[in-house]
C-alpha cells in the first residue's frame, strides 16, 4: 500500500513514521534502503515543527540521510514548503535524484519547481533589443558574438525554462550573457511586452502552483532583499521552510543585504543606455544621451582608479578609511552629478516633445522608464557609500580581477535574517552537518537572531574509528614563521606518498597554496590539479576521473564538494581556518563584540573556525564504505589552550603522529 500524502485524520508525525518504519514505504520500494535511527528522529522532529510551528535547529552528521528526513515530511504536509540549499549542486541533486525517488516511493501527485537566481535565465525582451539594436554597437573584434546572438534567439523558442545551464558550451565568463539575462535591475515587470512569455514569470507561476519549491540561499536572500521593490519578488510565499546547509546563511545574508557600486554595474548601465539611445532616438536627443553616457564612463573611470590604485593588491578587501574616502569624494561627486544629469535627461524624454521630435511610446518608453529608475538607484547607492556614515554598516573597497567594487555590508545580520526568514513563517527548519560548537547552538543562534527554537543533534552514522585516522604532525613550527610553508610542504609530500595521492589539500590562503605547489610538483609524480586553472566543477570532475590525483584548493572547496569512493582517500588542511582580522567585515564584527564587552576571539573567531574546519574535514567520508586519512598540520591544536575546542569538535577518529600508522591503515 502506497502512502497517500493528502491523508486526513492521521497526524503528520505518525504518517512520517510510517514511511520510515521497518515495513514502511521506503523499505518496501527501495531494496537497498537501510533504516537509520537518526534519520527517523530527525524526520519526526521536522514533522512536529511543521505541525506545531516554530523553529527547529537540527545538526545532522554525515550519513544521517537528512535530505530525505526533511523532504518526506515536506511532501506529506500537503502545504507548500520552501527548501533552500547552500549550493546549486545540492539543489540539483534534490530535484534530479531525491524528488524522483520520492515520487516513486510515495506514489503521490505532488509537484516541484526548481528556482534559480534571475541571472540564470534569458530575458526575451533584452534579447530582442540586442537583435534589433544598432550594428555599430556590435564588437567586430568578437566575431562569435553575432553567432551567439543568433543561437540564443533560436534556443529561446525551443527551451521550456530559459535556463543557461541548458547551453553546456556557453562560457562562464561570456559578457554577452550579462546583456541578455533577466536580472532584477533590468526588469520591467508587468509592463514588459514579454511579461507573459517571460521565463522568470513562468517559473514563478509554476512555483506558485507547486507543493515543493527548491531554491538556493543566494536566491532566497536576493528575493528577501528586493521584496520592497515592484519587480524583485520571485519566490512565492511559503508558510514552511527548510534551510539546508544553514551554516552558510550569515555570509550570504551579508552579501545580499549590503550595497555595492562597481565598475561592472556602471558599465552595464552605460552600455544599456547607449544601446537604447542609438536604436531609439534621433538627433539631437541621441547626442544629449550619448554625451551623458560618455561623461559617466569618464568620471567613473577616475573614481575607480582613485580608490582601486590605493587599496593595495588585486583580489583584496580594504576598509574604506577616512584617507581613502578623501580620495573618492571629488571623483565620486562628479559621478553622482553626472548620474543626476543623465537621469534628468531620461526623465525629460518620457514626456511628449514640443519641438517636433518623435514621441517615445510603447516598448521604448517602458525601457526608458526602467533605465531612469536604474540611474537614480545607482546614484542613491553611490551617495550612501561615499557618505559612509551608517554605523550599522562596514564600508570597504574590493578589487577582484579587473573590477573595483565599493561596498557596504551590514555588521550584524541577525535582525535582518530573523525578519526575512523566520518571523513571517509558520515553521522553519535550519539544518546542516555543522551547526553546534562546544556542544551548543548558542553561536548560530546569536549570529542568525534565533530566539526560541527546538534543538536536535544527531551524530554521524559513519564509523570514524574504523573508516578513518587523524594525523597530527609531531613537530611543526608556528604558522607565522617563514619556515612553516617548507615544513608543511614536506609533511604533505610524506602523507601523499602513503595515500598514493587521492587527496584534497585545502589551504587557508592562496599565498600558502602558491608556496607549497612548487614543492609538490617537483617531488611527486601524482597529477596535480590546482584551483584557478579551470572552473570548479571541471576540476572536481577531473579529480574523480584521474587516478591518484591531488587537488590543491582554498576556501570554495571546503564545502559543497562530494567525492565518494577511493578517488578521495585523504584530506589535508594546512592551518586552522581563522577568519582574517584584517578583513573589513571580520574586523567590524570583532569590534562590535568588543564594544559590547565580549571576547571577540573566543566568541566569534574560534567558533567560526571550528565550523569551517568541520566542513573541510567533512569532505572525506561521504559513504559508509569510504576510508581515508584526515590531517591537520597546524601545531596550535596541541600548543594553544583554544586547541582543545578544536580537538573536541573533530571526528572521533584514532589520532596518530606516526606516518607508519598511515601505511598500516591502508594495508588493512
Amino acid at each position: 500500500m502506497k502512502v497517500d500524502p493528502t491523508a486526513n485524520g492521521v497526524p503528520l508525525p505518525e504518517r512520517v513514521a510510517a514511511v520510515f518504519a521497518d515495513d514502511g514505504a521506503l523499505a518496501r520500494e527501495l531494496p537497498a534502503f537501510e533504516p537509520r535511527a537518526s534519520q527517523r528522529e530527525m524526520a519526526g522532529a521536522v514533522a512536529d515543527v511543521f505541525d506545531g510551528g516554530g523553529t527547529l535547529l537540527a545538526e545532522a552528521g554525515t550519513g544521517t540521510g537528512k535530505t530525505l528526513a526533511y523532504l518526506i515530511p515536506a511532501v506529506l504536509k500537503g502545504e507548500r514548503v520552501l527548501v533552500s540549499t547552500g549550493t546549486k549542486n545540492l539543489q540539483e541533486q534534490i530535484v534530479s535524484k531525491d524528488i524522483p525517488l520520492l515520487q516513486q516511493v510515495l506514489d503521490s501527485p505532488f509537484t516541484v519547481t526548481c528556482m534559480k537566481g534571475r541571472g540564470n535565465y534569458l530575458c526575451l525582451h533584452r534579447l530582442d533589443g540586442l537583435r534589433n539594436g544598432a550594428p555599430a554597437l556590435i564588437d567586430v573584434a568578437v566575431p562569435e558574438r553575432s553567432a551567439w546572438i543568433d543561437r540564443l534567439a533560436s534556443w529561446s523558442v525551443r527551451t521550456e525554462t530559459g535556463d543557461r545551464s541548458e547551453l553546456a558550451d556557453l562560457p562562464d565568463d561570456m559578457p554577452l550573457w550579462q546583456e541578455v539575462s533577466a536580472s532584477a535591475e533590468n526588469c520591467l515587470g508587468a509592463s514588459c511586452p514579454k511579461y507573459h512569455e517571460c521565463f522568470v514569470t513562468r517559473m514563478r507561476q509554476r512555483a506558485a502552483d507547486s507543493d515543493i519549491v527548491v531554491v538556493n540561499h543566494h536566491l532566497l536572500f536576493a528575493d528577501a532583499a528586493l521584496r520592497q521593490g515592484d519587480f524583485g519578488e520571485v519566490i512565492p510565499d511559503c508558510a514552511h521552510a527548510v534551510l539546508d546547509e544553514a551554516h552558510q546563511l550569515e555570509e550570504i545574508a551579508t552579501q545580499y543585504f549590503g550595497v555595492a557600486v562597481s565598475t561592472f554595474r556602471v558599465e552595464d548601465l552605460a552600455g544599456d543606455v547607449e544601446r537604447w539611445a542609438v536604436s531609439r532616438l534621433r538627433s539631437p536627443q541621441r547626442e544629449a544621451v550619448l554625451g551623458g553616457v560618455e561623461r559617466l564612463r569618464r568620471h567613473a573611470r577616475h573614481l575607480f582608479q582613485s580608490i582601486g590604485s590605493s587599496s593595495g593588491r588585486f583580489d583584496e578587501r580594504m576598509r574604506f578609511t577616512a584617507d581613502l574616502r578623501a580620495l573618492a569624494i571629488e571623483p565620486g561627486a562628479e559621478v553622482c552629478g553626472t548620474l543626476e544629469g543623465l537621469h534628468g535627461t531620461l526623465m525629460l524624454l518620457q514626456h511628449a516633445p514640443d519641438d517636433g521630435a518623435v514621441a517615445i511610446q510603447g516598448d521604448a518608453l517602458n525601457d526608458l522608464i526602467a533605465l531612469a529608475r536604474r540611474t537614480a538607484a545607482l546614484r542613491e547607492d553611490l551617495e550612501f557609500l561615499l557618505e559612509a556614515s551608517d554605523y550599522e554598516f562596514v564600508y570597504f573597497v574590493e578589487t577582484r580581477g579587473r573590477g573595483v567594487h565599493l561596498r557596504a555590508a551590514p555588521i550584524d545580520v541577525s535582525r535582518l535574517v530573523r525578519s526575512a526568514l523566520l518571523e513571517h513563517r509558520h515553521s522553519t527548519v535550519l539544518t546542516s552537518a555543522t551547526l553546534a560548537v562546544d556542544g551548543s547552538f548558542d553561536f548560530v543562534r546569536s549570529r542568525l537572531g534565533i530566539q526560541q527554537a527546538r534543538e536536535l543533534r544527531l551524530a554521524s552514522e559513519f564509523d570514524f574509528r574504523s573508516q578513518s585516522i587523524l594525523y597530527l604532525p609531531r613537530r611543526m613550527p608556528p604558522p607565522k614563521e617563514h619556515s612553516y610553508a617548507p615544513a608543511a610542504g614536506a609533511e604533505i609530500v610524506e602523507i601523499l606518498r602513503r595515500t598514493r595521492g587521492r587527496a584534497f589539500v585545502l589551504f587557508t590562503s592562496y599565498a600558502m597554496l602558491r608556496a607549497v605547489q612548487p614543492m609538490l610538483a617537483s617531488t611527486l609524480s601524482y597529477p596535480l590539479l590546482v584551483q584557478g586553472t579551470a572552473p570548479r566543477g571541471t576540476l572536481i570532475d577531473l579529480f574523480r576521473r584521474t587516478p591518484n590525483a591531488v587537488l590543491l584548493a582554498t576556501s570554495s572547496f571546503w564545502q559543497g564538494v562530494d567525492v565518494a569512493g577511493d578517488a578521495l582517500s585523504c584530506v589535508i588542511i594546512d592551518k586552522l581556518p581563522f577568519a582574517s582580522p584584517g578583513d573589513p567585515v571580520t574586523a567590524a564584527r570583532l569590534e562590535l563584540i568588543a564594544n559590547r564587552g565580549g571576547d571577540p576571539f573566543a566568541e566569534y573567531q574560534v567558533p567560526l573556525a571550528v565550523l569551517t574546519l568541520q566542513q573541510g574535514l567533512g569532505r572525506l567520508l561521504r559513504h559508509r564504505l569510504d576510508r581515508g586519512v584526515l590531517a591537520v598540520l597546524d601545531p596550535r591544536l596541541k600548543t594553544m589552550g583554544y586547541g582543545r575546542r578544536f580537538l573536541a569538535s573533530l571526528p572521533p577518529a584514532p589520532v596518530t603522529s606516526s606516518l607508519q600508522d598511515l601505511e598500516d591503515f591502508f594495508a588493512r
